[in-house]
């Protein structure tokens, strides 16, 4: 089943990316955009919407999709909680109000956008993992700490646009999440942390699986648990810092993707982490072009619409009492 689904995503990733490509005002109709793929004579400007304005984007949006859908499932292993997810646990939040905090003290040129949502990002992590190592709490104690610290920095990232209104609409970017100024360095970059972040999984997919017993079976298995956790955390939220540094905060594609694949090819992680990958940056590209097309003057925020399909989900979730394993 594993393979099937992996197979079927990947065929629909890729017929998804040509057809995002000719969507648009340009009006570039599927012949065109073919002959511009395959290197055949077309004019200069449809070339140029094709490779340096809608490809980046594409490429970048299905890339941070892939991350965040790995980085959900490693957050619900390692606080083994399906419900758990890097933005509706604040890690997200955390690393977008460090850019807004670099960008109100003037500290972006030092260190930059990146570095910048990192450290929001890391501080939001030990935070949550000060929480889940803690032995009495509980799956949905933690999931309510999250949701607290979502917003508290939701307030604090408001409180910093009402505070410095001449970086208003920078950081109102951080907060509704874009892909409309995507570059190829950027893509390079989100790559090689997806192939970073799936190559260390791999090698860790058992012990992601002895993460979802007891802490006490894992640790007769040979695990060190609270050194696995914190790694896989940590590692985690590196790379959503990452995506959230290029493109803003995204929401929920950490949660459905990983839920979603999960439950047609099961818990075990050696088969869930590509197509949890694939699904993730199907989901958010999917995403990305209906926040193009949608409007016929601009666009709308991808956060927007990612919003929408996640949040009836994780209503959902909490419905049926699916915020634990077992």
């Amino acid at each position: 089943m594993s393979k099937t689904l992996t197979t079927a995503l990947t065929f629909a990733s890729a017929f998804l990316m040509l057809l995002s490509l000719t969507l648009g005002p340009s009006h570039i109709d599927l012949a065109t955009t073919v002959r511009v793929l395959t290197g055949q004579e077309v004019q200069a400007n449809q070339q140029y919407i094709i490779f340096q304005l809608r490809l980046p984007r594409i490429l970048s949006s299905f890339f941070s999709g892939s991350i965040l859908g790995c980085a959900g499932v490693v957050f619900q292993a390692a606080l083994k909680n399906p419900m758990a997810d890097p933005f509706i646990l604040g890690i997200s939040s955390g690393a977008s109000f460090g850019v807004a905090i670099a960008l109100f003290l003037g500290l972006t040129p030092i260190l930059g956008f990146p570095l910048s949502a990192l450290i929001g990002a890391l501080c939001t992590t030990l935070f949550i993992v000060s929480a889940a190592v803690q032995r009495k709490s509980s799956n949905t104690t933690l999931l309510l700490t999250g949701v607290a610290v979502n917003y508290i920095l939701s307030a604090a990232m408001t409180l910093l646009m009402f505070l410095h209104r001449e970086q208003y609409q920078r950081i109102l970017y951080w907060t509704l999440g874009s892909f409309s100024t995507s570059t190829y360095t950027q893509v390079r970059v989100v790559f090689f942390t997806l192939l970073c972040m799936i190559i260390t999984l791999s090698f860790l997919h058992r012990e992601m699986d002895m993460l979802l017993l007891d802490d006490g079976s894992a640790r007769a298995g040979g695990l060190s648990v609270q050194k696995v956790r914190i790694g896989l955390l940590l590692l985690a939220s590196l790379a959503t810092a990452i995506c959230v540094s290029y493109y803003g905060v995204i929401g929920f594609i950490g949660l459905m993707a990983p839920h979603v694949t999960r439950l047609l090819v099961g818990p075990k992680h050696k088969r869930l982490l590509l197509p949890a990958a694939l699904f993730g940056g199907f989901l958010l590209l999917a995403s990305d072009t209906l926040s193009r097309i949608l409007l016929r003057s601009g666009e709308l925020p991808v956060g927007i619409i990612t919003s929408l399909l996640g949040v009836p989900l994780f209503i959902y979730l909490l419905r049926k009492g699916r915020y634990h394993y077992g």
